[in-house]
């Protein structure tokens, strides 16, 4: 009877030369933690401010549900937009940008969730705005001047926000 034999396998002799550096990928204005993403998260937080108070300030707001849908989402794109531009502030203090393959998706997805919501809602109002003030010819009754730049500052600020999101999308997609 004979049993399997068991040859050694010699390690390979070390090598000397060392492995070529990793490239990193440039920073990109736009991306998180570089000063173009502040001036892009500053917009997005203004227009979504403004739109949020011109929509607050007109009293039969409730009444349609569209705008009541724009004021929550511009009012959650506002608070997402503020935390952001706080964190590239802090990025831009201490001159670092977001590496964090983490944090890079929780931005994307979240510039993801919020854009869509605000591009909802601000389709959705102008959709009842021209309802107001083109087919059912009511707007002297309402304040169709308020909802009609209510919803340019929701669609100027998913402008603002398209960017932010492809940018770290993209710096997610390239890791």
């Amino acid at each position: 009877m004979s049993g399997p034999a068991v040859h050694p396998v010699e390690a390979p002799p070390p090598t000397t030369e060392a492995a070529p550096p990793r490239v990193r990928m440039k920073d990109v204005q736009g991306m998180s933690g570089t000063t173009g993403a502040l001036v892009l998260r500053l917009c997005q937080f203004a227009f979504a401010a403004i739109s949020l108070c011109v929509m607050a300030t007109t009293s039969d707001f409730p009444s349609v549900t569209a705008f009541r849908y724009l004021v929550g989402a511009v009012g959650l794109q506002s608070i997402w937009s503020l935390s952001l531009a706080l964190t590239d502030v802090y990025a831009l203090m201490v001159r670092r940008s977001f590496r964090n393959s983490g944090i890079v998706s929780l931005f994307a997805i979240g510039d993801g969730i919020t854009s869509t919501l605000t591009f909802a809602a601000a389709c959705a109002s102008a959709g009842i705005t021209v309802l107001i003030g083109n087919d059912l010819d009511k707007c002297n009754l309402n304040h169709c001047t308020r909802f009609m730049s209510a919803t340019a500052m929701a669609f100027l600020c998913w402008f603002a926000v398209s960017p932010s999101f492809l940018l770290n999308f993209w710096s997610l997609a390239s890791r």
